[in-house]
């Protein structure tokens, strides 16, 4: 425990090297973590020292309002937060210490971090990656089958390395699973993924399985189940070999399948119905993500924006 000592009648300086002192012993926290908490509550410090205020167990929710107003000029919105966090934790660690009465900080939200927008593959570099893969090892043909399914199906990977082959109806040219949530889920299956998945399942997967039988459909070199970290270095194989030029990750392929149904004028609710989402908010991320389509679409179609002058 932290000495129990007449904390309000020290310095900032002293009171920080307190909490310092706490979050090393007491939550052992990291030594990265420490230093930063360090590093911010120096930079608290310099503000309350510019701004002349002398007691600083007496701050005024306004005094803090203008400490945000001096972040937001000179720091990008993740320093912001993690000053802020600085900060409330400080305080915090004064009112456990019966310091102060209230935490000062305690009103004051962090910035939202702004919403990255999916990156997904248009249908260039969806072709190229998949045309990309060969096919004439046992493992090239599964590993082609495999991505095929992957974009047809708009699959997660865990689908993926869990798919069985009784899960497949060829005559139907559909899959029937169990996916996210325990729900069952019923995909179609493209001609040209149908075409890869049987040549796998004919030619290629009796001679990778050996003599270790398993139901599952995608099998690695050793005849055992796929696994995700499996899949994941198999990927990374063909995005070094093939270099589409963007970070490629198994999602991806499932962002760009929505994208490109609805690109072509596929319908929200049958998107979210292949997708497997239970809330269509979910699915109208790709609408928003689409939107750059629609306005490259309308310049360069629109008769006064084509012909314009």
């Amino acid at each position: 425990m932290v000495d129990k000592v007449n904390f309000e009648n020290l310095s900032i300086e002293e009171n920080i090297k307190n909490f310092i002192d706490y979050i090393r012993f007491e939550r052992q926290l990291a030594s990265n973590t420490i230093f930063s908490y360090k590093r911010d509550l120096n930079k608290y410090k310099l503000f309350l020292s510019l701004k002349k205020v002398d007691n600083y167990l007496e701050v005024s929710y306004d005094q803090i309002l203008f400490f945000l107003e001096y972040l937001n000029e000179n720091y990008c919105g993740s320093s912001i937060s993690r000053m802020l966090s600085s900060g409330r934790n400080f305080y915090k660690f004064l009112v456990r210490e019966k310091i102060v009465k209230k935490n000062p900080f305690i009103q004051i939200k962090n910035p939202k971090k702004p919403k990255k927008l999916l990156e997904v593959l248009s249908e260039n570099e969806v072709n190229r990656f998949l045309n990309g893969i060969p096919y004439s090892t046992e493992l090239e043909i599964r590993d082609r089958a495999m991505f095929e399914l992957l974009y047809s199906s708009g699959l997660r990977v865990s689908e993926i390395v869990n798919l069985k082959i009784s899960s497949i109806d060829f005559d139907e040219g559909l899959l029937r699973f169990i996916g996210k949530g325990n729900k069952e889920r019923i995909t179609p299956v493209g001609k040209t993924s149908k075409l890869f998945l049987k040549k796998y399942l004919n030619i290629a997967r009796f001679k990778i399985e050996k003599e270790i039988k398993s139901d599952y459909v995608f099998l690695n070199k050793n005849g055992k189940k796929l696994t995700r970290q499996g899949f994941w270095k198999i990927l990374k194989k063909y995005d070094k070999k093939i270099n589409i030029g963007k970070n490629l990750y198994p999602h991806i392929f499932r962002h760009s399948f929505a994208t490109h149904m609805i690109e072509r004028g596929a319908d929200l609710r049958v998107v979210q119905e292949l997708l497997g989402h239970s809330d269509i908010s979910t699915t109208e991320i790709y609408t928003n993500l689409n939107r750059k389509y629609i306005k490259d679409i309308y310049f360069k179609y629109h008769p006064r924006e084509k012909n314009s002058v």
